[in-house]
């Protein structure tokens, strides 16, 4: 894999942005060629810096109007045997395995407050792994996306 130099930062940085804009719009967005821009683009995803694109949805309009993050204290290397089963949860947006009191933290969105109470005391709470879990609501959320579109957080 080629070191990545300042164009192809900022062709990711770019993409992360705006991941549908056209080749045209990035070449004219960092004033290179289209042709420049092809092959680097081609290059970041060959070498996997770029693994795909998506949809950055809003999770209130979405539907999820309730977020929290789960912190699971799990079994000696359980943590090999969870981590499918944990994506495979649909309100899970995002597992990370951490260091500290508690040995993995998700970020869940959920419907709403039963919702997340099934998830984590019938669904969470029943795998065999799990010794103990915690669950932090989130109030408000302040991302890169969030940041870049201009919308305050509530009670600005």
């Amino acid at each position: 894999m080629a070191e990545l130099d300042e164009t192809d930062l900022r062709i990711v940085d770019e993409l992360r942005r705006n991941s549908r804009m056209s080749m045209r719009a990035l070449a004219a967005a960092l004033h290179i060629s289209r042709a420049n821009v092809y092959t680097r683009v081609a290059r970041l995803e060959r070498d996997g810096v770029i693994t795909g694109y998506t949809a950055v949805i809003d999770p209130q309009r979405y539907g999820h109007t309730l977020s929290a993050y789960v912190y699971l204290k799990v079994q000696q290397q359980a943590w090999q045997r969870l981590q499918e089963r944990l994506l495979d949860i649909p309100d899970v947006d995002h597992a990370a395995f951490i260091s500290g009191e508690h040995d993995i933290v998700l970020l869940v969105r959920t419907r709403d407050a039963a919702t997340l109470r099934d998830l984590v005391l019938t669904r969470l709470q029943a795998m065999p792994e799990v010794v103990s879990t915690q669950t932090v609501l989130i109030f408000d959320e302040i991302t890169q996306a969030t940041r870049r579109s201009g919308t305050q957080a509530a009670g600005d």
